[in-house]
């Protein structure tokens, strides 16, 4: 079966969009995966369509109304996972991205307002979901970003099976720069070692760049790429010397 993804949102208009295009869309075109666009809306039970309401307890902005939101999520589950796309989520990785991939799909709810009534989260088999450590207008382009990622390694959709094995945070890492021609462009020329031909000192030459790259750019990826800090029983950290 291909990857079938569903997504339960306000703008179901806003999809595929970017999804239809390039990759993805060649993907979706050719049936390796494929996508519904559900309104959240047409679950609402009164005749304005109401899906959201005031915060109890008071304070600005309007929440999405477990009932309206479970009720459609009731109508498209199945046996792929769920998903929310919220700033409260814990945040997407490429491991997890590949474990959804090699799966059948998944349903994703998109977020709008102030969020999800909480009491979602309790009732039904959620996993809540960020894509980075700010706030959106909505989930709509957080679910692109996430089935972007994931339509990439659906099987057939690159053109090489190992097309994606030496990317960013496959291994912990950032990955290596790349270049290519002209060998010289505004002074500055391709490295040595790449003209080299030889497949060995290449190899070395691209983990070291991966490896200095991290270091300077994300010290959290190289921590815990590398163990090089370890937490104490007390607490307190110390730099690993070994």
């Amino acid at each position: 079966m291909p990857f079938h993804a569903t997504v339960l949102t306000l703008y179901p208009d806003m999809f595929p969009g970017p999804l239809g295009h390039a990759l993805a869309g060649r993907a979706l075109a050719s049936g390796l995966w494929s996508l519904d666009a559900v309104n959240i809306r047409d679950s609402a039970t009164d005749r304005h369509r109401t899906v959201d309401d005031t915060p109890a307890g008071g304070g600005a902005g309007m929440v999405l109304r477990a009932d309206v939101v479970a009720s459609a999520l009731d109508k498209v589950s199945d046996d792929r996972p769920v998903l929310a796309m919220t700033p409260r989520g814990a945040p997407l990785t490429q491991s997890r991205v590949r474990t959804l991939a090699a799966g059948p799909g998944a349903v994703i709810l998109c977020g709008r307002f102030e969020g999800f009534d909480e009491r979602l989260f309790d009732a039904r088999d959620v996993e809540q979901v960020a894509i980075g450590d700010y706030v959106l207008s909505g989930g709509e382009m957080g679910a692109m970003v996430l089935l972007d990622a994931c339509v990439r390694l659906v099987p057939g959709v690159m053109g090489a099976a190992s097309s994606g094995d030496e990317e960013s945070f496959e291994s912990g890492l950032l990955e290596y720069p790349h270049y290519t021609r002209p060998y010289e462009w505004e002074g500055r020329t391709i490295p040595e070692v790449l003209r080299s031909g030889d497949h060995a000192r290449i190899a070395a030459w691209r983990k070291q760049q991966a490896e200095v790259d991290t270091r300077l750019r994300r010290p959290d990826l190289w921590e815990r790429h590398t163990g090089a800090r370890v937490r104490s029983p007390s607490g307190a950290r110390h730099d690993d010397e070994g």
